[in-house]
C-alpha cells in the first residue's frame, strides 16, 4: 500500500473511531421495521435465487460483513439468516467493539466474531464465506477493484458478493459541497463537532438561489450530525458510474448478478408506452447488454444514491431456464415457496382476516421494496395457495387439487371447474408473484 493510501485510510479510521456509522441505538431491531424490506435484501435466499433459481437454506452458513461499523448491518444479516455464522471486520476498533456489543443484545453472540481487520489482511481469518456483505465501504477505497479481488480471495466458488459504489450522477451536490469544505480546510483533521457546525452555519447562510444550497442542503440536516459528517466531512467519498462499475468486476474477475434492488432499474419503466419506444430504442434494446441498459438508466434517471449490486465467481450460476419461459408442464412439475421473510405470523394473519372478511390482499405491504405499486392478490386463491408454504414447500400439482376443493364449481355458469381452469388461475397468481420474488419456484427433480 502506498504512502497516500495509507494515509487516506487513516483518516478514514479516525473518523469512524470518532464517530462509529451507524449511529442506530442498541435496541433497535430489524424485526420491529413496519416491512421487512432489510431482511429480504440481506437474506441469501434472495440473490442466491436470482442467480441460480434454487432455494439456499441458511444454517450452517458462513456470512461476512465486511466494514461492519456499529454492526447494525451485521444484525439484520443474522436475523435474516438463521443459523448462519456472521463474522464482522471493521479497521475502527470502536467499531468493532459497539458491533460485538450490539450483536450480544440481541443474542446473537455465541454464533459470531469481529475483528479490527483491514479488507486486504482478509485472507488472514482463514476462512471462507458463503455470502459477503460489503456496504457503504468500496466507495472510500483507493481502488475498488482491489478491493472487490480481496473479498473474492475469500468467496467460496458458488458464493455471493454484495456491495456497492456511490453514484457519481447523484451524488454531485454532496461531491462539490465536499471540496468546498475541503478548501475551507475542515477535512484536514478528523472533523467533529466544530466542523459540523460551520458546515451548517455555511449552508444557512447561502442565499436560497445559491445552486450548492439548492440541490445539497435541506433544513432537517441542522439537526442530524451524522448526516453532515456521511455526507458533507467524509473522508475519501468518491463517485462511480456503471462503466467503472463493470471495468471493476472485469479486473476483478467477478460476475455480476443483479442491481440489489433489481426492480427499479428497469430501463423501459422510464417511457411513457413500454410498448411503443421511439424506433432506434425499439430496435436496439433488446440486444443491448445489461452494462449498457443500466448506464442508459443512470444517465437518464440518476435517481439512486447507491450503484447497489450482487457478483459472484464467473460461471459458478446453476443454468436455469427463467420462470417467465415455463410451459404449462414446467409448472405443473414445481415446488414453490414461501420467501422466507413473508413466513411471519402477522403475514399470515393478514391473509387469514382478508379471507374471511373477503378483501383483497396486499401481499406488498411487507416487502414493498421489489414493486412500483402495490400488489394485491384475491384473498380466497392466495389463502388457498400460499397458506400451505407456511409449513413448507409444496408441489405446484398439490395446489391446485387444493383449489378445486376450494373452487369446485364455476360462479357464474355453475360448471365444474376444470383442472385445466383450476391449474391456470393457480399459475397466474404464482407466476405474478414470482416475479417480486414473493414465492420461489423450483423445478422438481
Amino acid at each position: 500500500m502506498n504512502t497516500q493510501s495509507s494515509e487516506s485510510l487513516e483518516k478514514i479510521r479516525q473518523q469512524f473511531e470518532n464517530s462509529p456509522y451507524p449511529r442506530t441505538p442498541l435496541d433497535e431491531s430489524p424485526k420491529n421495521d413496519k416491512n421487512f424490506n432489510q431482511l429480504f435484501l440481506h437474506n441469501l435466499v434472495t440473490p442466491y435465487y436470482l442467480r441460480n433459481q434454487q432455494v439456499i437454506q441458511t444454517e450452517g452458513k458462513v456470512i461476512l460483513d465486511a466494514g461492519c461499523g456499529s454492526g447494525y448491518k451485521s444484525l439484520v444479516l443474522a436475523e435474516a439468516n438463521p443459523g448462519a455464522k456472521i463474522v464482522g471486520i471493521d479497521l475502527s476498533e470502536q467499531s468493532v467493539k459497539l458491533a460485538q456489543e450490539r450483536l450480544r443484545h440481541h443474542g446473537f453472540g455465541d454464533n459470531t466474531e469481529f475483528h479490527t481487520l483491514l479488507i486486504e489482511d482478509l485472507p488472514k481469518l482463514g476462512l471462507e464465506f458463503d455470502y459477503i456483505n460489503c456496504d457503504e465501504v468500496l466507495y472510500l477505497l483507493p481502488d475498488p477493484a482491489a478491493g472487490l479481488a480481496s473479498l473474492k480471495s475469500v468467496l467460496k466458488p458458488t458464493g455471493i458478493l454484495r456491495s456497492n459504489l456511490h453514484n457519481y450522477l447523484q451524488r454531485q451536490g454532496y461531491f462539490r459541497a465536499q471540496e468546498v469544505f475541503r478548501l475551507m480546510g475542515l477535512t484536514e483533521d478528523n472533523p467533529g463537532e466544530l466542523e459540523v457546525g460551520l458546515v451548517v452555519e455555511t449552508m444557512k447562510a447561502l442565499k436560497d438561489r445559491v445552486q450548492l444550497r439548492a440541490i445539497a442542503w435541506r433544513p432537517d440536516y441542522e439537526e442530524n450530525e451524522q448526516t453532515i459528517l456521511m455526507n458533507f466531512l467524509l473522508q475519501s467519498d468518491k463517485g462511480y458510474g456503471i462503466p467503472e462499475l463493470f471495468g471493476a468486476l472485469r479486473t476483478a474477475d467477478l460476475e455480476f448478478i443483479a442491481m440489489v434492488n433489481w426492480r427499479h432499474w428497469e430501463l423501459n419503466d422510464l417511457f411513457k408506452d413500454a410498448e411503443d419506444l421511439p424506433a432506434f430504442l425499439a430496435l436496439s434494446l433488446p440486444e443491448a447488454s445489461i452494462e449498457d441498459r443500466l448506464h442508459l438508466f443512470n444517465l437518464m434517471h440518476p435517481i439512486h444514491r447507491l450503484i447497489d449490486f450482487w457478483c459472484g465467481h464467473p460461471e459458478h450460476a446453476t443454468p436455469a431456464q427463467p420462470v417467465s419461459a415455463w410451459s404449462e408442464k414446467d409448472w405443473f412439475n414445481a415446488r414453490v415457496h414461501l420467501h422466507p421473510q413473508l413466513r411471519q405470523p402477522k403475514v399470515k394473519e393478514t391473509l387469514i382476516r382478508c379471507a374471511n372478511e373477503q378483501k383483497p390482499f396486499e401481499i406488498s405491504q411487507y416487502i414493498p421494496i421489489p414493486v412500483t405499486a402495490p400488489v394485491f392478490a384475491e384473498s380466497d386463491i392466495a389463502a388457498c395457495c400460499l397458506l400451505p408454504l407456511w409449513e413448507g414447500s409444496q408441489p405446484v400439482a398439490d395446489l391446485v387439487e387444493r383449489w378445486l376443493k376450494v373452487r369446485p364449481y364455476n360462479l357464474i355458469t355453475l360448471e365444474p371447474t376444470s383442472k385445466a381452469t383450476a391449474f391456470e388461475q393457480v399459475r397466474q397468481l404464482l407466476s405474478k408473484l414470482e416475479v417480486f420474488l414473493y414465492i420461489l419456484a423450483e423445478p422438481m427433480s
